[in-house]
This record gives C-alpha cells, structure tokens and sequence, in this order.
C-alpha cells in the first residue's frame, strides 16, 4: 500500500510501565515504552499473546492506570483525572474489540449503541429527524439499513452484522485516533478485507489515525506506516513497516517471520515436533 506523508505528533507515550501484583508475584506487562503516533498514520503493534500489546492499549484508551510513565495528548499531559475529562478524551480516541459480542450491552438495542454516539459527541439538542439520519448514515457507510436494525438487539444480529455496527459508531464519533485490537480475527477472509477497507476508507475521509492490534505480521506490512513489534511487555523492533519487518535487527522478530508460512517454499512440519 502506498504511505501517507508523516504529520505531527499528537499523541505520545514517555516510559510506559504497567505493573501487576507485588513482591515475587508481581508481573511487569508492559515494560519502559515510548510511542509517537502521528495524525492520519496507520500504526501496528504485532505481538504474541501475553506480549503486553492489549495492556498498552488499555493504556492508551485510559481504561488502565499507568504504573508508571507519562503519555502526553495533543502536546499537553494527558488528564483523565475526573468522568467528565474522561469523556472528552474518549471523544477523541475509540477503540473496536475482538469480540462484538462482548462489546454491546445486551440490554441495549442498535438504536440506543448509536444514540450514545449523539450524546457522547453533545448533540442531543439534534431534532429526532437529524438524529435519524445521522444513524441512517453511519449504517449506510457500512453497508447496513438502519431499518433493518432499528428496534434489534445486538444478539439478533450476525458477527459480521456487529463488526459492520462497531465501525458505524466510529463514523458517527470520528475519533482522531482508533484502537482497533484484532478487529477481523473473528470473520471469514472475505468479510476480513471488507472491514479493513472500510476502516482504510474512514481514515482517509477524516485523517484518523488508526492504531492496529495484533499478531499477524503480515497484515501489519501491508497496512501500516509505523510498526511496533512487542516481546514480554518490550519494545524489540520499531520503524517504518519496510525497516522493521523487511530489514529486522530482533530475533524475535526474525523468528515470527520465520513462523510465517511462504507459498514458494516447501512446509518444513518438523521444526516444532520434539
């Protein structure tokens, strides 16, 4: 894919550490890390499981306090302190998850999961027609009727359905930045390369950054202009997708690329049997 220009730095992180229990039992997630995300740019952080990837995340989104570290927003210290700078945070930065099937409440039907987007952006004075039609719109982006959505529960609705719902939100908020923590690991390869379309296609519409999360290398090279390869809660590898994964310096990098199957060369199914 063609990378985008790199632009300002507005959001970054100094020393990022995320400790969990005390004394022999205390576990360190993520460990002493520094980030620059910068508007528009597409970002990966590749790692296996237990790498410390979602922690940072969760970080990121303010959903877990910092042990340690600073992370600074738009040039200014991030403050999160009280509910309400929260939400004014969260205006800003938004994330897509997994599983939708854990991300709506299932209490909650579709047209309350995009109200909450009204309200969360403070435009509840909108008449009931523009609200509307600002649902029928984010739906439409997506490839979704609203009117066949209105009055649902998110239970009733396919996987592929609530990916495509996830992201309607995101076109109603229009965050500058998006946590996307493998938003496509759950659906078909077809419906794969949609979502990621139409999350390419939002970025380039309002010059969102958009940050992935997850374990395929490969898709992190083919999507992003920055990448981020994490091993035990550290930062191994990071430059630009050509550098860190074209020309990588870590080993643990070297080995996920070895882990990756090529159609040029014959399957070795030996390497793993002890």
């Amino acid at each position: 894919m063609i990378r985008k220009k790199v632009k300002e730095v507005f959001l970054s992180g100094t020393g990022i550490t995320r400790e969990f229990g005390h004394g022999e039992t205390k576990i360190i997630a993520v460990n002493n890390v520094d980030f620059e995300f910068h508007r528009g740019e597409i970002i990966s952080i590749v790692g296996e499981s237990g790498s410390g990837k979602t922690t940072l995340a969760k970080m990121i989104l303010g959903l877990l306090s910092l042990t340690r570290g600073e992370i600074e927003f738009e040039g200014k210290p991030r403050d999160i302190a009280t509910q309400a700078k929260r939400r004014q945070y969260w205006q800003n930065i938004q994330a897509i998850f997994q599983d939708p099937f854990s991300t709506f409440n299932i209490f909650n039907k579709v047209d309350s999961v995009l109200f909450d987007c009204i309200r969360l952006q403070g435009q509840e004075h909108l008449s009931n027609a523009e609200k509307f039609e600002k649902m029928k719109e984010s739906c439409s982006f997506v490839n979704l009727k609203f009117e066949e959505l209105s009055n649902k529960y998110p239970f009733e609705l396919s996987g592929g359905q609530m990916q495509r719902l996830m992201i309607a939100r995101i076109f109603m908020l229009k965050p500058k930045l998006l946590i996307a923590d493998e938003p496509t690991s759950m659906i078909d390869a077809c419906s794969r390369a949609t979502i990621l379309d139409m999350l390419l296609k939002l970025r380039d519409e309002i010059d969102m950054t958009i940050v992935f999360i997850t374990h395929d290398i490969g898709l992190a090279y083919y999507i992003s202009d920055t990448v981020y390869i994490m091993e035990h809660g550290i930062v191994v590898e990071r430059g630009t997708a050509d550098e860190a994964i074209l020309h990588p310096k870590s080993d643990y990098t070297k080995r996920l690329l070895g882990d990756v199957p090529k159609i040029y060369e014959p399957w070795d199914f030996t390497k793993d049997m002890v």
